[in-house]
C-alpha cells in the first residue's frame, strides 16, 4: 500500500499547518489525506500520480492543470466522474480509476435546494487580484456586490506566490509576498457589508436573458446583475511533443498549486520549459521546496521574464538553455526522462544538438491565454459587462490589481454613483506595471570601492520596481530615470542597515562590508531556501549576478531580516577583488544535473497528442487540414478533437497553432462552437431534489 508521506515538512516561507486527517479509498486501498484538500493532491501525497488509463489507447492518465480547465485528472468519486483537482477530500470518499469508459449507474441526484434567483448590483466572476481589487472599490462605495470563486479562499494565483512582489510599495504592496497580499485583500473584503463572497462556487454559464448561472455548495443560483465584471484569470497553454501527456508532465501553475498551496512533495528532479516569469518563478519555487532543477529551456534567444528572476536561479546553480526546446518526454507509465534540442531562428530543431536528462517532472510554462468566455457571451447578449486582469490582458498580478481598481471605479460611475473619481495617474501606473521588462543596461560593479560599507545593486533591467529606493532610511538609492522603471543607483553614505538587501523582490541587492577586514570583506546576500542549508564555517561556491563562478567563500553566519523574517541575510567572507561581484552561491552541485551521456531516441513530432481528452495526434490534425478542412467543428466530428470533458479548452489553441504552421490565416478558420455550459454538471443541480428532510 502506498505510504502517504510525500508532504513538505519544512519550507523556508510557508508555515506548517494545522490539518485534520481523513481516510478514503482509492481502488480499494485505504489511504489518508488532509480534509478539504483536492482529491488529486491527496493522491500525490501518497505517491500516486497515475490516475488511470485512457480507453482509446491505454495511455496513462495523471494531471496537467490542477485548475479544473482540462480533464486529465478525472476519477470516479463516490460513483460520479469528476475532475479530482477541484473536488475537496472528505472522510470516507470512495475514489476509483477511470479505466475505460465510465459505466452508466443509477445514482441519486445531489441533495440541493431548488434553484433561486438573486439580484445584485455587480457580479464579479473570479476572486483573484483583479476581482478582489474591484470588489474593494465597489464595497467602499456601498455597491451591492457578489464575488464568486471556485476555490476555498479568495486570492486566485496570489495564494501560490511565495515570492515578494515587484512594483510600487505605496500602490501595490511591492516587497510583500503574494500569499500575504491575498490575505490582506481577503480580510478587507470580508469586512465589507455590501460585498458577499461565494466560495467553492462554479459559474456555469452566461445566458441570453441577462442572467448568470452559478453552482454553489447548496444549490443552483440564477444571478441577475446590473453589471457583470469578468475577472476569471487565465489558463496555461500547452505544447504538443511526443510524451506530452505522460504523468509527471504538467503546467507550472499545477506544480505551484501542489507545492505552495497543498505542500505536497510532488517531484524530485525537474526540468522547466519556458523562460517567462511563470517558468522562472516555478523553478525558484521548486528550489525552495528542496527539489533539484536540472535545467530550464527557453525557445527564444533570451528569457522573456524579468532578468532578476533568471539571474536568481542561475546563481543557485540552474542552467538556462536559451534557443532550446523540448522535443520529447520519455517513459512508459510516467515521465522518466526528457530530451531537448537547440532551435534556429525559425524555431526548427537543429539535428545533432539533442541532450537528455533523467527527470521525474517536466513543468510546461509556455504562456497563458485569457479565460474570457463569459465576457464574450455577455457582450453577445447585450449585458453591461467589463473584463479585468488576465481575462483582458496577460500581465503581472500587480498590474491586475490596478486594472481591477480601475474597472471597479468605472462600474461605480456607470451605475450612477455620484462623486466617483478615477485618478489621472491610475491608468498610467497600470500600464507601467504591465511592462514585461525593458532595456538591459551594462553591468558596472563598483570594483574600485575597497573601504567602508555599501550596497551593490545587481539589477540592470528596466522593470517596475522601487522597494530598494523607498526602504532606505537615508534616501541613498534613487534613479536618474523613471521613478518606477528606472535603474536604481546608489549615491553614497550607507550605514549598513541591510534593509535594501531584505526587501528586494529580485534578491538582487547585496551589502559589501570592508570595515572588519580590507583583505577578507563580508558580503551580505539574501537567501530564501532555508537555514537548514546553511552551516557556519562551511565553504561555498560564490557566484556573480548571472551565476558565473567567482571562487570560494565562507559562511560566517546569518540572521533573519528585520521586518522580513522569512528572508535570511547570509554573511559570506570572500576575497576583496571579488566582493562587489558576489551576488549569491550555488546550492546545486553541478555533477547532479548533468545530462545523460547519449541522447535518447525521439519519436516523430506528429506523434504528439494535441487533444488530451480524445487522444488525437498532431499528425491526424495536419492530415485533415491539408485535405482542405477549415471548420474546426467538422474536424471535431471526424476526430472527436474538442469533444472531450474539457470542452476544447486545452486543444483549441493548439489546433489553431497547427493551422498557422500550415500557412492558413486565422480568418480562414471557423472556430469551435462554444458549449452552453462552462463546466460539466449533473442535471439535478438545475432542478433541485427532495432531501431527507423533505425539502425540495
Amino acid at each position: 500500500m502506498p505510504s502517504c508521506d510525500k508532504r513538505i515538512e519544512r519550507h523556508p516561507i510557508l508555515p506548517s499547518r494545522e490539518t485534520r486527517k481523513v481516510a478514503f479509498t482509492f481502488n480499494g486501498m485505504t489511504l489518508t489525506g488532509v480534509e478539504g484538500e483536492a482529491v488529486s493532491s491527496a493522491l500525490f501525497a501518497c505517491g500516486i500520480q497515475i490516475f488511470g488509463h485512457h480507453h482509446a489507447d491505454g495511455s496513462p492518465q495523471g494531471m496537467f492543470c490542477a485548475n479544473g480547465q482540462c480533464s486529465q485528472c478525472t476519477l470516479i468519486i463516490d460513483g460520479v466522474p469528476l475532475k479530482s483537482c477541484i473536488v475537496p477530500l472528505a472522510e470516507g470518499m470512495v475514489v476509483e480509476s477511470l479505466e475505460g469508459l465510465p459505466e452508466l449507474r443509477d445514482l441519486p441526484g445531489p441533495e440541493v435546494r431548488p434553484p433561486v434567483e438573486v439580484k445584485t448590483g455587480v457580479l464579479i466572476l473570479g476572486g483573484g487580484p483583479a476581482g478582489m481589487a474591484a470588489a474593494v472599490e465597489l464595497g467602499e462605495r456601498g455597491v451591492d456586490t457578489i464575488i464568486v470563486d471556485d476555490k476555498d479562499r479568495l486570492g486566485g494565483k496570489l495564494v501560490l506566490q511565495t515570492h515578494k512582489f515587484f512594483g510600487s510599495v505605496a500602490d501595490c504592496h511591492a516587497g510583500t509576498r503574494g500569499i500575504r497580499i491575498a490575505e490582506m485583500l481577503q480580510e478587507k473584503i470580508l469586512g465589507m457589508d455590501p460585498v458577499k463572497v461565494w466560495l467553492e462556487s462554479v459559474v456555469l454559464g452566461v445566458y441570453s436573458d441577462g442572467t448568470v448561472g452559478v453552482r454553489c455548495s447548496d444549490g443552483y443560483r440564477i444571478v441577475r446583475p446590473e453589471y457583470l465584471l469578468v475577472a476569471t484569470g487565465a489558463r496555461e497553454k500547452s505544447l504538443p511533443f511526443p510524451g506530452c501527456t505522460l504523468p509527471g508532465v504538467y503546467g507550472a501553475g499545477a506544480f505551484q498549486t501542489l507545492v505552495n498551496r497543498d505542500m505536497v512533495r510532488c517531484a524530485e528532479r525537474i526540468f522547466v520549459l519556458g523562460g517567462g516569469n511563470v517558468g522562472l518563478i516555478g523553478a525558484y519555487h521548486a528550489l525552495q521546496a528542496g527539489m533539484t532543477v536540472v535545467a530550464l529551456a527557453e525557445g527564444m534567444p533570451c528569457c522573456g521574464g524579468y532578468k532578476v528572476h533568471a539571474d536568481k536561479i542561475r546563481r543557485l546553480g540552474v542552467p538556462i538553455l536559451t534557443s532550446h526546446t523540448v522535443v520529447a518526454a520519455h517513459g512508459r507509465e510516467r515521465l522518466e526522462a526528457v530530451t531537448v534540442a537547440a532551435v534556429d531562428g525559425s524555431f526548427r530543431t537543429i539535428p545533432g544538438t539533442e541532450r537528455s536528462w533523467e527527470v521525474d517532472t517536466l513543468l510546461v510554462a509556455v504562456g497563458l491565454e485569457p479565460v474570457n468566455e463569459f465576457y464574450r457571451k455577455a457582450v453577445d447578449f447585450g449585458m453591461r459587462a467589463m473584463v479585468a486582469g488576465d481575462s483582458e490582458e496577460i500581465a503581472e498580478a500587480s498590474a491586475a490589481m490596478f486594472n481591477g481598481r480601475i474597472r471597479g471605479l468605472q462600474i461605480a460611475a456607470e451605475l450612477g454613483l455620484e462623486g466617483v473619481v478615477i485618478p489621472d495617474d491610475l491608468q498610467e501606473k497600470a500600464e507601467v506595471l504591465k511592462s514585461p521588462g525593458g532595456k538591459v543596461f551594462p553591468y558596472r560593479p563598483p570594483d574600485e570601492l575597497r573601504e567602508g560599507v555599501f550596497p551593490v545593486l545587481h539589477c540592470m533591467q528596466e522593470i517596475p520596481c522601487n522597494p530598494c529606493m523607498t526602504s532606505c532610511p537615508k534616501d541613498l538609492i534613487g534613479t536618474s530615470g523613471h521613478p518606477i522603471m528606472g535603474i536604481p543607483e546608489y549615491h553614497g553614505g550607507c550605514i549598513g542597515c541591510e534593509r535594501c538587501v531584505a526587501v528586494c523582490p529580485g534578491l538582487a541587492v547585496t551589502l559589501v562590508d570592508f570595515r572588519r577586514s580590507a583583505e577578507r570583506p563580508t558580503v551580505t546576500v539574501p537567501f530564501e531556501l532555508g537555514e537548514w542549508l546553511l552551516e557556519e564555517g562551511r565553504e561555498v561556491t560564490a557566484t556573480d549576478w548571472e551565476g558565473e563562478v567567482l571562487g570560494r567563500a565562507v559562511i560566517r553566519g546569518w540572521k533573519r531580516a528585520a521586518g522580513y523574517s522569512q528572508t535570511l541575510l547570509v554573511k559570506l567572507e570572500t576575497e576583496a577583488a571579488a566582493a562587489a561581484r558576489v551576488a549569491g552561491f550555488l546550492v546545486q552541485d553541478p555533477s547532479d544535473i548533468q545530462p545523460l551521456p547519449e541522447p535518447l531516441e525521439t519519436p516523430l513530432p506528429d506523434e504528439a497528442v494535441v487533444c488530451r481528452c480524445e487522444r488525437v495526434t498532431a499528425g491526424e490534425i495536419r492530415e485533415l487540414i491539408r485535405s482542405g478542412i477549415r471548420d474546426l467543428n467538422q474536424l471535431k466530428a471526424i476526430t472527436r478533437a474538442g469533444f472531450g470533458a474539457c470542452g476544447g479548452k486545452t486543444c483549441s489553441g493548439l489546433i489553431r497553432r497547427i493551422c498557422r504552421e500550415e500557412g492558413i490565416p486565422d480568418d480562414d478558420v471557423t472556430p469551435f462552437t462554444d458549449r452552453p455550459l462552462f463546466a460539466e454538471t449533473q442535471l439535478g443541480w438545475f432542478s433541485g431534489r427532495e432531501d431527507s428532510n423533505g425539502r425540495r
